[in-house]
């Protein structure tokens, strides 16, 4: 601890207590003037809870099973091959029988391409498709349900002060006694 001269204490001890005893009288004169006020305490009549709805969403998930229809893969070996070829055969007899001299051979590898490509598209739609395969899988199905709950916001408390009831609204239960500020004035005439 540490000691301080008698006369530097004196000095700046005097000046700090004249000035808080000052401060805090103004303030409360300036807060109200003319007016006088106390603290006191009154008798809490009835406290009623106040309840609130709200509204908290929920997330609810649940596992579905599922069925869908699969169609096996189909191998480059089912695809009409014969189809193609015999498409291209024939036209490239055709583009053949049509050019002379060199447009002949234009003609015929025209021919055997369009042939080809007529060929494949004949034989895609003469193949039958296996029957699809019902399959199932599980999958998760979730979603946003409401969730409707009563909370406590508060309290309507009723309480009795020199005779007379006074209604507040206050966050907590107050028990069986509040504080009051209690202010006094002059009547006017």
């Amino acid at each position: 601890m540490r000691a301080y001269p008698s006369t530097l204490t004196g000095k700046l001890l005097v000046p700090a207590l004249t000035l808080a005893l000052f401060g805090s009288a103004s303030s409360l004169a300036n807060d109200h003037p003319g007016q006088a006020g106390f603290q006191d305490t009154a008798r809490v009549v009835a406290s009623t809870p106040i309840y609130e709805s709200v509204n908290q969403p929920r997330r609810e998930c649940w596992n579905e099973r599922v069925i869908y229809e699969s169609r096996g893969a189909e191998r480059a070996s089912e695809r009409g091959v014969g189809a193609t070829i015999l498409g291209g055969v024939v036209g490239g007899v055709l583009g053949n029988s049509i050019g002379k001299g060199d447009g002949r051979k234009a003609a015929t590898a025209a021919g055997v391409a369009l042939g080809a490509i007529v060929g494949d598209r004949y034989g895609d739609e003469r193949r039958a498709y296996p029957p699809a395969e019902p399959r199932s899988r599980i999958e998760q199905q979730c979603r946003m349900v409401d969730n409707w709950t009563r909370a406590l916001s508060g309290y309507d408390v009723t309480y009795r002060y020199q005779g007379r009831e006074y209604t507040t609204f206050m966050a907590y239960d107050p028990g069986d006694s509040v504080r009051v500020n209690v202010s006094v004035s002059l009547a006017e005439r």
